[in-house]
């Protein structure tokens, strides 16, 4: 198609396609500004809000992390202590049968020294003899053994009742055939306050012999 004769028509025609392109370039550049942010403060507040929500997811999972720490921590820490207290449960116990056991054995060694004596002459002798050792009172086995078949042939229950003790109301009873206030006067602690009571009949007359005489062994006739 031929181009027009009338100037005025061909000048508005390019100035039209010169403001569209004009207009189109501007648009472009809009364009890229959205979808190319930086430079402008709209694209700054978009590219912040990722970078803000990356910090706050990291900073979540260090708290998460710490406190899976301190969990794990205190759990080894409960059980630790509990351990300790186990073992120390279990040596305070073994302790304790150590202790039965040692206390067992020191009375079945006291029991197995503990000596026996016999229900009859020659036993009650030996203890009282025991007993006068322990006491510091001199006598001797022949010397008790003596004097006891003398006074009274051996019979624990025997009385006099026809000698001048028994006149006076005081007869002399027993082994070794003691009146009552000397029965009473040294009497050996430990022993029956029963003066027919063997052992503690022997003992006393012992001990009144070792006074008066120096021992048994040196009584030879009545005292």
């Amino acid at each position: 198609m031929p181009e027009s004769s009338n100037p005025g028509h061909s000048r508005l025609t390019q100035t039209h396609k010169i403001s569209i392109a004009g207009v189109a370039a501007l648009g472009a550049a809009a364009l890229a500004l959205s979808v190319f942010p930086g430079t402008g403060q709209s694209g700054n507040a978009v590219a912040a809000e990722p970078a803000a929500f990356s910090a706050t997811v990291a900073s979540t999972k260090t708290v998460s992390e710490s406190v899976s720490k301190q969990h794990v921590t205190a759990a080894q820490q409960a059980k630790t202590a509990a351990k300790a207290k186990a073992d120390a449960d279990a040596k305070a116990k073994a302790a304790a049968e150590a202790k039965k056991r040692d206390e067992a054995a020191a009375a079945s060694r006291s029991a197995a020294r503990k000596p026996v004596y016999a229900n009859n002459l020659d036993g009650w002798i030996r203890q009282s003899l025991d007993i006068m050792k322990s006491k510091g009172i001199p006598g001797t086995y022949d010397g008790l053994h003596r004097n006891i078949m003398r006074e009274s042939t051996g019979n624990p229950n025997a009385i006099n009742n026809w000698d001048i003790n028994a006149i006076n109301g005081i007869p002399s009873k027993g082994l070794l055939q003691v009146i009552p206030p000397t029965f009473n006067a040294y009497h050996v602690p430990g022993t029956s306050w029963n003066i027919y009571d063997p052992v503690a009949n022997i003992t006393a007359a012992a001990n009144y012999a070792a006074d008066k005489y120096g021992s048994m062994d040196n009584v030879n006739s009545a005292y």
